[in-house]
């Protein structure tokens, strides 16, 4: 379920936020679902436990999971909501993305091509 490229720059918590994000939006991981273990996920990646327990302290501060003392985390009931609301917010970098583009000569039909390819 959890892939990390040790080669990346970014770092390994981080990434593991980004992949229960993704997980979250296109429906993978629902509302209730039980994250893995602090533990196991540690040992299945090959990663510091103190690096996973960083990212689950995160997913937790931000509402995408909420942890249970004796039972785990779980995937938080407004964790869909939230994901959702913070890619939207993302709406304005990819306006001066598409900016810079059109100033670097890259035509209109060549953006709606790439937008459509994805939503294809």
């Amino acid at each position: 379920m959890f892939t990390i490229d040790v080669m990346s720059r970014v770092p390994v918590y981080e990434q593991l936020i980004k992949q229960v994000e993704d997980n979250v939006l296109i429906g993978i991981m629902k509302e209730g679902d039980k994250m893995p273990s602090v533990r196991s996920l540690s040992m299945k990646l090959s990663t510091n436990p103190n690096t996973i327990q960083k990212a689950y302290t995160e997913l937790d501060r931000r509402g995408i999971i909420v942890s249970v003392p004796g039972k785990g985390s779980f995937i938080s009931g407004e964790a869909v909501r939230i994901v959702e609301k913070k890619s939207k917010g993302k709406l304005g970098e990819l306006k001066e993305l598409v900016k810079q583009l059109s100033y670097a000569g890259v035509s209109r039909e060549e953006i709606i091509a790439i937008v459509d390819e994805i939503y294809d």
